[in-house]
């Protein structure tokens, strides 16, 4: 299916005027309480204790942390927490898989206490090797069941959808209609026109991958894979490239999520329209988590906290995301769980086998 849219008090008399000393001692006094007043306030809404919150301030010490969301968008996210904490963020955008690896390779020496985004699937992969710790975030709503990890190794924070992006302006020239099913990138007339990212590499089409096998089974899967390839006209890094490149009109289609496509897309003014597989698609958790014996964790905690609340989570309109928190405003045009077919996912599957898929998908692409 095709889905579009997107008070001045008198002076005392020299009677009543207090001595000197005791009017410095009340004012010390009075500015010590709004102080300690603000510092609960804060806590309060960061979900951390009043002497966390006025030691990690106090102390300067920065967050550190690695994102798998768009470089645009996470600065979003970052900057608004910067401003509400008080806290300084000091970050470095990867794809979800490079996210592994790096985290993977600085094992012994931490360089980030904080993983902001990608799919799930990454994170229980992470869980098992040991490099995450675990943090429940302090909530008050049920996040449903299946967005986080029951240990609490990692938590999701939104939804979204494996789409399609087609150029509506190069498909009219064509005669082509915008695909509707998974078969349909495999004919000839989408040889050369389709963009899609590294398995290895990257988080939206590790999930793709997943899905196919999933949902195919594994041999006819990766006989799907195959014949894909033979259409495509290039890997990218990242996931949510594809989009600005259909846009741009240097292919046809292009297979990320749902949100990515929306945001990158019509949103921005170009031909591109949102399509679904008929037979049902993938979909992620959008996660973050703890890495293990990173620095400064009270801080990383203290951003996991806020990312789920109402104000961090409704900042995912301007990136149309679907956020969890169910108090939180989803924006016109974005992909909630009821407006397309699912298939029934299993992310700990996709984590326990990526490796295998990985290097088969390598095999079969030559990638």
């Amino acid at each position: 299916m095709i889905y579009e849219g997107y008070g001045i008090r008198s002076m005392p008399t020299t009677s009543m005027r207090r001595p000197a000393s005791l009017s410095v001692f009340l004012a010390c006094v009075s500015f010590l309480c709004w102080l300690l007043g603000c510092w609960e306030t804060l806590a309060s809404e960061l979900g951390t204790t009043t002497s966390e919150a006025a030691a990690t301030v106090s102390s300067g010490e920065p967050l550190h942390l690695y994102t798998a969301l768009d470089t645009n968008e996470a600065k979003i996210y970052i900057r608004a927490f910067e401003e509400e904490s008080g806290i300084q963020v000091h970050w470095v955008r990867l794809s979800a898989g490079e996210v592994l690896v790096r985290i993977r390779s600085e094992r012994a020496n931490p360089q980030v206490t904080l993983w902001f985004g990608g799919p799930s699937p990454e994170f229980i992969v992470a869980k098992r090797e040991g490099l995450l710790a675990p943090y429940a975030p302090r909530i008050d709503f049920d996040p449903p069941p299946g967005t986080f990890d029951e240990a609490h190794y990692w938590t999701g924070f939104y939804f979204g959808a494996i789409g399609f992006a087609s150029n509506t302006e190069i498909l009219g020239r064509k005669g082509i209609a915008p695909p509707t099913s998974w078969y349909d990138l495999l004919t000839p007339q989408f040889k050369g026109e389709i963009s899609v990212a590294y398995a290895y590499t990257s988080g939206t089409a590790n999930t793709l991958l997943a899905a196919i096998v999933q949902m195919m089974g594994e041999d006819a899967g990766f006989n799907y894979i195959a014949k894909l390839d033979r259409n495509v006209h290039h890997y990218n890094r990242s996931g949510s490239a594809c989009v600005t490149q259909v846009g741009f009109g240097e292919v046809s289609v292009g297979i990320a999520f749902s949100h990515d496509i929306v945001k990158k897309g019509p949103a921005k003014g170009y031909p591109v329209v949102l399509s679904f597989p008929k037979e049902g698609t993938g979909f992620e958790i959008g996660a973050m988590a703890l890495v293990k014996g990173g620095p400064n964790q009270v801080a990383a905690k203290r951003f996991m906290d806020w990312a789920l609340s109402v104000r961090a989570q409704n900042l995912m309109q301007r990136w149309f995301r679907t956020p969890l928190n169910p108090r939180a405003e989803v924006a016109e045009g974005a992909v909630t769980t009821d407006k397309v077919k699912l298939i029934q996912f299993d992310p700990i599957w996709a984590a326990n086998h990526r490796q295998r898929l990985v290097e088969r998908w390598r095999e079969v692409t030559a990638q």
